[in-house]
C-alpha cells in the first residue's frame, strides 16, 4: 500500500525544534509522523554522526510497528547504524548492564522474567487484596532514586520479607531496573555519556510514562525530546502512570504541540462508537479523514449471546466469512482480560483458520528466531535423561545472555511452552513447524485471526475487531470503584474498538462460567448506555451488512 503523508505529517518531519509535542488520537497517523520526523531529523543532520536517535515505546510489539513502519522512510544502513529502539525496561537494563558499579551493585544480577513479585505473593497464599497491596507497596517505594536500603525503609511485613529475599536471591524485578537506572544517571559522567551518545529521543505513548520514566528521558535527552500520544488512551494508570502530571511538564518543556485530529484509520461507523464514550474517555471527537472512502461507512454492531460457548462460535463464524472472501484480512478478537477470553481461544484452537494468539512469547519474531535456532541442533535424548528439564531448555537457548527483561520474558515463555510438548511426545520438528512467525513476518504483518487482550493491542490495528466479553464485572472490570477507575476501563474499551479498521462487534454473553467452573448469570456491561446511542447494528443487521458489502472495495480500502 502506497502510503501519501499528510500535511501535518510533512510538518512534523520538517520542524527544526528538537522538543515537539504531537497529540494523535488512536488512527490519525502518529506512528507515521514519528518515521517521517527519525526520518527528517536524519536527513537535515540535526543529529549528526555518530550521534544516533533513541525510539523508546513500552513493549515489543510496539517496537515491532514502529521498525516496520521505519523501514519505509530509513535505508537499511540508516535503520541498524543511526537509530536505537528500545522499550524502557530494555533502555534501563541496558544502562544497568553498562554501569552497575557506579552505585555498587553487581551487573550480573538475575534479569526479571515474570512477575516474580506476584509468584512469591502466590507461594504465600495472599488472598488477592493483600497481593495488589504488596505489589503497590513494592512499585511505590520504588518509583523515586532510592538505593536499596531506602526502599526498605519504607517497606513492612510481607513487602519487606519480600524485598529481603530479592536482594538475599541477587535478583531485579520490573520496578528495580526504572529506579536504578535513575540512580545511575544521576552520576553526571553517565548522564554525559548518554546525551553525547544520543542527539535525539523519540517517545511513543507519552501518556504512559510514571514521572520516573519521564526522568529518565530527560536526564538523557532533556529540550530533545519528541513526545507522542493521547491522554484519552491512558491505560497504565494501575502500573503508576501519572499522566495529567507528565502532560503537564511536557508541555512546559516542549517548544511546540501539534495536534492530529483526522482518523487514517477507522471507517465511520467504528468512529461513532468511539465517539459515543467520550464523556468517560474526555478524548477529542474524531471524524474520517475519507469518509466516502470505506465501503458502506464501515460497521458497528452488538450481539448477545446465551452463553459464551455460542459467543465464541459466533465469532468463530464471522472470521470465516471474512477470510473466505479475502484471506488477507486482519482480525483481532480482544477482551479486557485473557481469561475472559479463553472460550474463544479454545474454539479457534480446533478450528481450521490459522490463528496467533498474542499471549504466546513464540510469537515474538526474535524469539522465534531463536527457538528454530535451539530445535535445529536439538539434543532430544540430552532433553529425555534431563533431571531438570525446563532447565535443559534455558541452557540450550543461552537464557542467561538475554539482558531486555521483556525478551527474557517472552523466550522464557516460550520455553516452557516447548518443554510441555515434548513432554507431551511432539518432536523438535513438530515444534518448529508450528513456529509460524519469522525474519520476515511479524504480528504487525501477519493476515488471519488474532488472540489477544486490549492492553497487549494497544498501539496496533486490525481490518476487523470482534470484543469479547462486554458484561459488567469484565468491562469495566469488577476492581473499578472510583470515577477515575471507570473512566480509565472506558479509556480501555475505546483503544479496543478504536483498533478495527472497517468494522467492530461488540460481544456479550448472559452466563459466564468462573474459574472454578460455576455459572455466573452476568449483565451487559455499563458502557452500553452510551454505546447505544450511536445505533449498533444487531445480529440480523451484521449479516445483511456481510451479505452486501463489496468485497473488492473491502480489499483495496
Amino acid at each position: 500500500m502506497i502510503i501519501v503523508p499528510t500535511s501535518q505529517q510533512l510538518s512534523i518531519r520538517d520542524e527544526l525544534a528538537l522538543n515537539l509535542l504531537i497529540v494523535a488520537p488512536a488512527g490519525c497517523g502518529k506512528t507515521e509522523a514519528l518515521a517521517l520526523r527519525i526520518q527528517g531529523l536524519l536527513r537535515r543532520n540535526a543529529v549528526a554522526l555518530p550521534q544516533k536517535i533513541l525510539v523508546v515505546t513500552f513493549s515489543n510489539r510496539a517496537r515491532d510497528n514502529i521498525r516496520d513502519r521505519l523501514r519505509l522512510y530509513l535505508s537499511h544502513a540508516e535503520l541498524r547504524d543511526r537509530i536505537t529502539v528500545a522499550n524502557f525496561h530494555g533502555l534501563s537494563a541496558r544502562i544497568f548492564r553498562a554501569h552497575s558499579n557506579v552505585i555498587g551493585l553487581d551487573a550480573t544480577m538475575l534479569m526479571p522474567e515474570n512477575d516474580w513479585v506476584g509468584d512469591e505473593c502466590r507461594h504465600l497464599s495472599l488472598d488477592f487484596p493483600a497481593q495488589r497491596q504488596v505489589q503497590r507497596e513494592l512499585r511505590e517505594a520504588k518509583q523515586d532514586p532510592r538505593n536499596d536500603a531506602a526502599v526498605e525503609a519504607l517497606l513492612h511485613g510481607t513487602a519487606l520479607s519480600i524485598e529481603r529475599k530479592r536482594k538475599l536471591e541477587k535478583r531485579l524485578t520490573y520496578d528495580d531496573l526504572p529506579r536504578l537506572a535513575e540512580l545511575i544517571l544521576e552520576h553526571q559522567a553517565v548522564s554525559r555519556l548518554y546525551r553525547a551518545h544520543f542527539g535525539a529521543i523519540v517517545v511513543d505513548e507519552y501518556q504512559d510514562l510514571t514521572l520516573q520514566q519521564l526522568r529518565i528521558v530527560r536526564a538523557i535527552g532533556e529540550t530533545r525530546t519528541t513526545y507522542a500520544g493521547d491522554l484519552a488512551q491512558g491505560i497504565y494508570n494501575f502500573a503508576g502512570a501519572q499522566p495529567l502530571a507528565v502532560d503537564q511538564a511536557i508541555r512546559k518543556e516542549c517548544a511546540l504541540v501539534v495536534q492530529l485530529d483526522e482518523s487514517h484509520r477507522s471507517s465511520p461507523a467504528v468512529l461513532e462508537a468511539v465517539n459515543s464514550l467520550l464523556d468517560l474517555t474526555r478524548g477529542l471527537r474524531l471524524t474520517a479523514a475519507d469518509p466516502s472512502s470505506w465501503p458502506s461507512s464501515g460497521l458497528a454492531g452488538h450481539v448477545t449471546h446465551c452463553d459464551v460457548q455460542s459467543e465464541a462460535t459466533y465469532v468463530l463464524k464471522l472470521a470465516e466469512n471474512i477470510l473466505r472472501n479475502d484471506s488477507r484480512q486482519r482480525i483481532g478478537i480482544i477482551a479486557r482480560s485473557a481469561s475472559r477470553r479463553r472460550f474463544a481461544d479454545d474454539v479457534f484452537a480446533s478450528s481450521l483458520i490459522e490463528s496467533h494468539r498474542w499471549d504466546d512469547g513464540v510469537l515474538d519474531p526474535e524469539i522465534a528466531k531463536t527457538v528454530r535456532a535451539m530445535l535445529s541442533t536439538f539434543d532430544e535424548r540430552g532433553f529425555i535423561t534431563a533431571a531438570d528439564k525446563l532447565e535443559f531448555l534455558r541452557s540450550a537457548a543461552s537464557l542467561d545472555t538475554v539482558i531486555d527483561p521483556t525478551l527474557r520474558e517472552s523466550l522464557a515463555g516460550a520455553l516452557r511452552w516447548c518443554c510441555d510438548l515434548l513432554i507431551g511426545g511432539k518432536t523438535s520438528e513438530d515444534i518448529v513447524a508450528r513456529v509460524k512467525v519469522g525474519d520476515s513476518s511479524t504480528l504487525v504483518t501477519a493476515p488471519g485471526v488474532h488472540l489477544l487482550t486490549g492492553h497487549v493491542g494497544k498501539g496496533q490495528q486490525f481490518d476487523w475487531v470482534f470484543v469479547l466479553g462486554m458484561e459488567d464485572g469484565v468491562i469495566p472490570n469488577f476492581n473499578a470503584v472510583s470515577a477515575d477507575d471507570i473512566a480509565e476501563e472506558a479509556r480501555v474499551l475505546a483503544v479496543m474498538i478504536s483498533r478495527a479498521r472497517h468494522g467492530v462487534v461488540l460481544n456479550n454473553s448472559n452466563t459466564v462460567p468462573t474459574l472454578s467452573g460455576r455459572i455466573r448469570d452476568q449483565s451487559p456491561s455499563r458502557f452500553f448506555s452510551q454505546l447505544d446511542t450511536v445505533g449498533l447494528a444487531d445480529e440480523s443487521e451484521i449479516d445483511d451488512w456481510f451479505a452486501k458489502v463489496d468485497w473488492t472495495s473491502v480489499a483495496q480500502r
